[in-house]
């Protein structure tokens, strides 16, 4: 009986099992649907591995897996096992076999689906043992594709579908043409492009004979035609981003509701009354007599309430003061908001002054001196002319560029805006002159800035390391526009100035007329040579005629094309309009004005005063704010030296308060703009003493360090009802801009009143002070006066009296001699009398 054919299994690797033979009539199995079809699959077991010494992972390895296998030995293990040998299905192929040895090769991965396979045609076993080389990029991309067994699925045959190829090879197909052309004779031709191919005439009919040569050693034997690029066939690949988003289609659409009737229709509404007979009869009613007469008290007390206080009042408000302000409430520190420094024109120069602008939020103005003593300046004169005086322009928008330079002769000590005009600033100078500069033509300018006050909306600001070199802008310079006359003017430094309001102006006789125009014209001046001046701006008329020469020198002068005409008339020959000259007071000191105070009544003065009305010795040091307060017309700030001192105008006993030394000398102050009893004072080591009257007034309520060395100045400035912003600067020349907390910018409900009736107590304290001083020197002279007269009384004593008086001592004197010489044993008593008789 023929063994059952079984169904072959893959083995896997150190594994054999048992191969059943194969008849003689089944064909071999290769690998012709793969693609090889020299390769033939086999099963090797145990012992025929050992037969032929092909042990796997002893005599095939991974590094050499393949075996070359004698055909003889293969014929002779047909011989001795027939069909049990394992090559059995392959003893035809071993039969044909035209070489001696056959390759065998061990497949360790399955890859044709058996543990061995047999190559069955020498091309093959020569192409496995010397395989042809690969390129590099060929084998790189070899070893990421994985060997998977690979399936065959033979084709299947479908019907040609036309997809317009057959009109692109139509196109593309040569094809005889017939062109009508037209020549000169007007007759239709056809063209045929022809091509004729010859050879010599000796060489028809000749026999041909091939043979084989080589290309490369016969001269022109062949002509090859290489691949060049043609630029007029280059294809270039053209890549384009284009983008797509899918956008909903949007209609509007609208109805309206038309009224097709419209009509007009009123309504008016009347009183009901009663008639004549219902009137007649509640007038005699009782009930509603009674009724009126218990209600009508009532009625009474409530319309007197209503009268007497406002009902719709809202108490609770009263009690609380109103949230949603800017800022913690909690918070009393003043917290840096931006600051302000120029490297190249504030290099050892100190602030003097700061003005904010009136009109333009955002935007500051400071003056600028040299940090020199008067001694030093006049050693550096010469050098001090080749630097400029500048008043400085700052924005928020740029902390580091400014806005606007105005030049000066000498350095600004102080300066104002005009409050008519912003765009006129006035500016006294450290030689005593008066500069005057008209920025009307960079009003634009300025006026476009945007500045960054609110937090919010807060300006990223770069550092200086970060600036792009195209972003420094170019210097804005502004000429001045006047000089006062040095000659006519101050002799020393012009400590402060001051624009006098349009309500009223001077003449040079010194009265005060009103000013009809509305528009301050006039300014004040104060200076350390003991001088306070009052200068007019407008053109004054001229008291006697110019020669003609001078007019000629005049017009000839050319004036700068930068330099605005509006106050040509005052440049070198503006002169005061009226000078007071301070006398000497009781010392050998002049008194010397380093700050005015102008209030808003009429100025009445006279030219030729002696002395001042009243002296005050209070600070122990120069007096640099004077200031009235914004709230109290007549309460008026004093700093100078170690103290601070606020008076009462109208009180010449002495001020309302007066602090105590401070650890440090102060340098500045300020009034706040929205709290009547709270004030900031700057002190020489870069801190800053707040004032609170209704928490301490005896000393700050509270101090904070700003810088590291002196501040100079201190000027607050309301930015919006709820944020309020301070101004400092320091000795270095930084402008340091300080956010102010709302405790110490919004005032309580009743501060106010409070802080007047403070005043009020100070005023009558000082008073009782004054009477307690009079009544204390009328004690001491009547004291005075007593013993005076004791004095007399004792002097003027009888002589009689005297006698009297030395008398009676004598005989005290006896009597205690008597006693004492009985103590002492030297009498008896009863010699007492013989002792006195014998006395």
């Amino acid at each position: 009986m023929a063994p059952k054919p079984q169904r072959k299994k893959p083995l896997k690797r150190g594994k054999t099992k048992p191969t059943l033979p194969v008849r003689e009539e089944e064909e071999p199995l290769n690998m012709e649907s793969m693609g090889h079809p020299e390769i033939y699959p086999l099963v090797l077991t145990t012992m025929t591995q050992e037969i032929f010494d092909c042990r796997v992972d002893e005599d095939v390895t991974d590094d050499q897996p393949y075996k070359l296998i004698r055909k003889e030995d293969i014929l002779a293990d047909f011989e001795n096992r027939a069909a049990v040998s394992d090559f059995y299905p392959v003893k035809k192929i071993v039969q044909e076999y035209p070489g001696d040895e056959l390759l065998l090769v061990y497949d360790k991965d399955f890859k044709y689906g058996l543990n061995f396979y047999l190559i069955g045609t020498e091309e093959g076993k020569e192409s496995y043992l010397n395989p042809p080389e690969a390129p590099e990029e060929q084998e790189e991309y070899k070893e990421y594709i994985p060997e998977d067994i690979y399936i065959y699925k033979p084709p299947v045959s479908k019907p040609w579908v036309s997809l317009g190829s057959e009109k692109e090879i139509e196109e593309e197909s040569v094809k005889e043409s017939t062109k009508q052309t037209k020549d000169h004779c007007l007759r239709w031709m056809f063209w045929k492009v022809t091509y004729m191919i010859s050879r010599k005439r000796s060489d028809f009919g000749a026999s041909v004979k091939f043979s084989d040569q080589n290309a490369s050693t016969v001269k022109d034997a062949y002509i090859e035609c290489t691949a060049y690029p043609d630029k007029n066939f280059t294809l270039k690949q053209l890549e384009r981003d284009v983008g797509m988003q899918a956008v909903p289609q949007i209609r509007d659409t609208s109805t309206q509701t038309r009224w097709a009737y419209p009509k007009n229709a009123t309504t008016q509404y009347y009183p009901r009354e009663f008639s004549e007979e219902e009137k007649d009869t509640l007038g005699q009613s009782k009930t509603l007599t009674e009724f009126l007469n218990n209600v009508s008290i009532s009625v009474e007390i409530a319309l007197q309430q209503n009268e007497i206080m406002n009902t719709f009042v809202d108490d609770w408000k009263s009690l609380a003061e109103e949230e949603g302000t800017f800022g913690d409430k909690t918070d009393t520190h003043l917290k840096e908001y931006q600051s302000f420094t120029d490297l190249h024109n504030l290099a050892e120069k100190m602030i003097t002054c700061i003005c904010w602008h009136p009109v333009v939020c955002g935007l500051i103005a400071v003056s600028v001196a040299v940090r020199l003593s008067f001694e030093e300046r006049v050693h550096f004169s010469g050098k001090l002319l080749l630097q400029p005086s500048l008043i400085l322009f700052w924005s928020f928008s740029d902390p580091i560029h400014p806005q606007l330079m105005l030049e000066s002769p000498d350095d600004i000590f102080c300066f104002k805006f005009c409050p008519s005009d912003p765009n006129i600033i006035a500016g006294g100078c450290m030689n005593g002159q008066i500069v005057m500069w008209d920025i009307t033509a960079h009003a634009d300018r300025i006026e476009n800035i945007k500045a960054g006050g609110n937090r919010s909306k807060k300006v990223t600001l770069k550092p200086m390391f970060l600036l792009e070199p195209d972003s420094n802008k170019e210097a804005m310079y502004i000429r001045q526009c006047a000089v006062s006359s040095i000659e006519n003017g101050h002799r020393k430094v012009i400590t402060d100035i001051h624009w006098l309001p349009d309500t009223f102006e001077i003449n040079r006789l010194g009265s005060v007329f009103e000013n009809r125009s509305g528009i301050s014209c006039q300014l004040v001046t104060c200076s350390a040579d003991c001088t306070i001046c009052f200068w007019d701006i407008r053109p004054q008329k001229a008291l006697s005629s110019q020669p003609p020469a001078e007019k000629k020198k005049e017009e000839s002068i050319e004036i700068p094309f930068d330099l605005p005409s509006t106050f040509l008339h005052l440049d070198l020959s503006w002169k005061p309009l009226s000078k007071i000259r301070l006398s000497k007071g009781e010392t050998t000191l002049d008194h010397c004005p380093t700050k005015l105070s102008l209030g808003e009544d009429n100025l009445l003065y006279k030219a030729q005063a002696k002395k001042p009305v009243s002296l005050y010795s209070v600070h122990d040091g120069a007096v640099h704010t004077v200031q009235r307060s914004p709230f109290y017309e007549d309460i008026i700030l004093t700093i100078g030296g170690w103290n601070v001192a606020i008076w009462k105008e109208g009180v010449t006993t002495g001020p309302l308060l007066q602090s105590s030394c401070a650890p440090k000398r102060y340098t500045s102050g300020h009034w706040s703009l929205t709290r009547p009893g709270l004030f900031y004072v700057g002190r020489e080591d870069g801190s800053i003493d707040i004032w609170d009257l209704l928490e301490k007034t005896h000393e700050p309520a509270q101090s904070q360090n700003i810088c590291i060395t002196a501040i100079t100045c201190v000027k607050p400035w309301a930015f919006s009802a709820k944020q309020q912003l301070i101004a400092i600067a320091d000795y270095y020349g930084t402008l340091h801009i300080l956010e102010i907390p709302w405790t110490l910018s919004h005032p309580s409900s009743n501060e106010a009143s409070s802080i007047s009736h403070y005043f009020e107590r100070e005023v009558k304290h000082l008073e009782y002070v004054e009477q307690r001083k009079k009544i204390r020197e009328q004690e001491k002279k009547e004291m005075d006066l007593e013993l005076e007269k004791k004095k007399i009384k004792t002097y003027q004593k009888s002589k009689e009296r005297l006698e009297t008086e030395l008398k009676a001592d004598y005989d005290d004197y006896l009597e205690l001699e008597k006693s004492t010489l009985v103590r002492l044993g030297l009498i008896k008593v009863e010699e007492t009398g013989s002792h006195v008789e014998m006395m």
